[in-house]
């Protein structure tokens, strides 16, 4: 038996496929056709960025837009001028061959990534490396088609897998996935949990103990492997299927139920979504509004801002659709790993703590004011609600809504109809804005705590940087105490609290959670009925 990381949950059996890492021998060769070689190159390029696009649409369909947010980042890095750049002229220069100019530039960028001090920025190395991988391949012309599987209930081993790796996974063959490293946090175990494919990851060695075929049982509850098992063992393991199967179907059933508890307490469980598309999986879930909608798609992978019309569609849209249920839309959270290269925003040394969010939009009203106007006027088509990430003070919040009553006497002389008496809220995600809790409700209509970053910043932990995952506990005491207080302030002012980090889906949270009070619980769609379910039986 081998013991991993519970990524996602669930039972499998099916037969070992290794996925053997990509070894490219990358040899340096003079050419003489500068030309053609450029062209190789360009045509890898285009073809790698085709690829990413399909898999992001697939993804966003499958699984979501905000966990289809990784190839986002993948399909700037091939449309960047200066890396594509750089490879051509090493080709130019060194009269060298395609392979050879990217594999260079590609180690420089990783070396550089590398030897910054913020985790956050060495992660990105990652990213870089997939990228250059899958050129890498197209030019050699070899790909491992996870999506072209010959034989039925497979479960793929491999070192890694990389967030295009599990999106392409073929649910009607592979069962589950096992991988020697990674973390429970991480985009193929997030993705993993949002196709339903058990998977058990941070196995120290599974390539090395399984071959090719070998029967394997993936319990991705206990974060178990066990290879070549007995008969006695399957058969057990064939009961906890059809018992967690059948618990599933139990789940569907919930999608129409209220949320009340065994006290009689009715407790809301809203989704967050990434794209105005995301609605549909939300309504068929059972969500009872939007606790969380990220903007950001509207202005990545674009030459150029988004007008005040095209974001209102977008706020409308979703508005609509949801009727009377409230939708809370959080202002632009650009930064960090978010850059957008028509803003030339300032290169930092620790993005997260620098200018991002309302820092960058207090700043930029010419950003700010479109986006407010187009809110307001959403706001006269249903319940919606405007929240502002990254507040840490009461100054910074009445800045905020300050530019907002701008825009609502902007709207009147206008003769624009919206929502004068909506509601306005703050994402509590700095310790200081947990600390001043009290203070802060004074001011505000309802707290959203955004707990990954809370989490973050309190413990001074990258919950991406797998070298020190174990350090981002969501039940550290001193997270714990900060959520209690952000909840008792909320309440002490008669001000409703939410939670919007990934904590308010947690199984083994949530029960906390309601213990302490929590009034709304907003997670990603796929995860409200297991929410539900834990809820009423509490």
């Amino acid at each position: 038996m081998k013991k991993g990381i519970a990524a996602s949950k669930g039972y499998a059996i099916g037969n070992a496929l290794i996925k053997e890492e990509n070894s490219i021998n990358v040899e340096k060769r003079y050419v003489k056709n500068i030309y053609k070689e450029e062209k190789r190159f360009e045509k890898a390029l285009e073809l790698s960025k085709k690829q990413l696009k399909e898999i992001k649409i697939k993804s966003e369909r499958e699984i979501g837009s905000d966990k289809a947010e990784v190839f986002e980042s993948h399909i700037m890095l091939l449309e960047d001028e200066e890396f594509a750049g750089a490879v051509k002229v090493k080709i130019k220069i060194e009269h060298i061959n395609a392979e050879a100019a990217l594999y260079d530039v590609v180690s420089s960028y990783i070396k550089i990534f590398n030897s910054m001090k913020d985790e956050y920025m060495k992660e990105r190395s990652t990213d870089v490396k997939d990228v250059g991988n899958r050129i890498l391949n197209n030019l050699a012309g070899q790909v491992f088609p996870l999506n072209e599987i010959e034989n039925d209930k497979v479960v793929i081993v491999a070192h890694d897998l990389t967030p295009s790796d599990t999106a392409l996974l073929d649910k009607s063959k592979v069962v589950a996935f096992v991988t020697d490293i990674g973390g429970g946090t991480s985009h193929s175990s997030i993705m993993a949990r949002t196709l339903e494919i058990p998977a058990v990851v941070g196995t120290m060695d599974i390539t090395d103990s399984v071959r090719n075929g070998d029967l394997l049982i993936v319990d991705g509850v206990e974060g178990t492997v066990i290879v070549n098992p007995d008969e006695n063992i399957i058969k057990e393991y064939r009961a906890k299927m059809k018992a967690y199967n059948m618990d599933i179907d139990k789940l569907k059933s919930l999608a129409d139920v209220e949320t009340v508890t065994k006290s009689g307490k009715k407790v809301d469980i809203l989704a967050n979504i990434g794209m105005p598309q995301d609605v549909e999986q939300v309504l068929e879930n059972g969500g009872e509004g939007i606790g969380l909608f990220r903007t950001e798609f509207l202005y990545i992978n674009r030459t150029g801002m988004p007008s005040e019309e095209e974001q209102f569609e977008a706020y409308k849209y979703v508005v609509e659709k949801m009727e009377d249920k409230p939708v809370v839309i959080r202002t632009l959270d650009i930064g960090g790993d978010k850059k957008l290269p028509y803003l030339s925003l300032p290169e930092e040394m620790n993005p997260f703590l620098g200018y991002r969010a309302i820092r960058l939009c207090l700043d930029r009203e010419d950003i700010f004011k479109p986006q407010l106007r187009a809110m307001l006027r959403a706001s006269a088509f249903g319940n919606l609600r405007i929240m502002f990430p990254m507040i840490s003070s009461v100054e910074e919040f009445l800045r905020a809504k300050d530019v907002l009553k701008q825009c609502m006497k902007e709207l009147e002389k206008e003769g624009r109809t919206f929502n004068r008496n909506l509601k306005i809220g703050i994402m509590v995600e700095t310790p200081a804005a947990a600390i001043e809790a009290e203070e802060l409700s004074r001011y505000v209509d309802f707290f959203s705590i955004g707990t990954n970053d809370l989490i973050q910043y309190t413990l001074a932990a990258d919950r991406m940087n797998e070298k020190i995952s174990y350090l981002y506990n969501p039940m550290h005491p001193a997270v714990l105490k900060l959520i209690k207080k952000t909840i008792d302030a909320a309440h002490k002012n008669g001000k409703l609290c939410a939670m919007c980090g990934e904590m308010a889906g947690d199984e083994s949270s949530i029960p906390v959670l309601m213990e302490y009070g929590l009034d709304e619980f907003s997670m990603s769609a796929s995860s409200i009925l297991r929410a539900r379910q834990i809820i009423m039986e509490n």
